[in-house]
């Protein structure tokens, strides 16, 4: 595992660099290129973590991303709720947009992640073999 995440790492390093630089020599970090880093560095771990499941921690791993995306979409309708009773500028409206797009996202999430949960417990059920016809004699 440690063989795959070495370049992963060595990505990191590399686009990260720059931030590091910034913060010794005193000057600030862009919160953008922070943020940004950040963002690619989960993506790299999601990854790697997901294809590194074996396929009998595939269904409670869903489970616990479903739960995960429950919380996600409070968020998502906190966001969409946001600024109750102020004034409509730009930056609200595009803050109750976002948490729309937010709330769809998370509620596609939430009902793939049971569907496929639901397809996978089928398939550790045991079959039902069908009853012998009597033959016709």
């Amino acid at each position: 595992m440690l063989k795959r995440l070495l370049p992963c790492l060595a990505f990191a390093a590399t686009f990260a660099a720059p931030a590091l630089a910034a913060t010794s020599s005193g000057e600030g970090v862009d919160p953008l290129i922070f943020r940004l880093a950040i963002f690619v560095l989960a993506i790299f771990v999601g990854y790697y973590v997901v294809w590194s499941v074996t396929p009998a921690l595939h269904t409670p791993l869903m489970a616990v991303t479903n739960a995960i995306s429950s919380v996600i979409i409070v968020g998502a309708l906190i966001a969409a709720a946001s600024g109750a009773g102020a004034e409509m500028t730009g930056d609200l409206w595009i803050a109750k947009g976002m948490g729309g797009v937010a709330v769809a996202l998370a509620a596609v999430n939430i009902f793939g992640g049971f569907l496929v949960t639901q397809r996978m417990l089928a398939m550790y059920k045991k079959k039902e073999k069908p009853a012998p016809k009597p033959e016709a004699s």
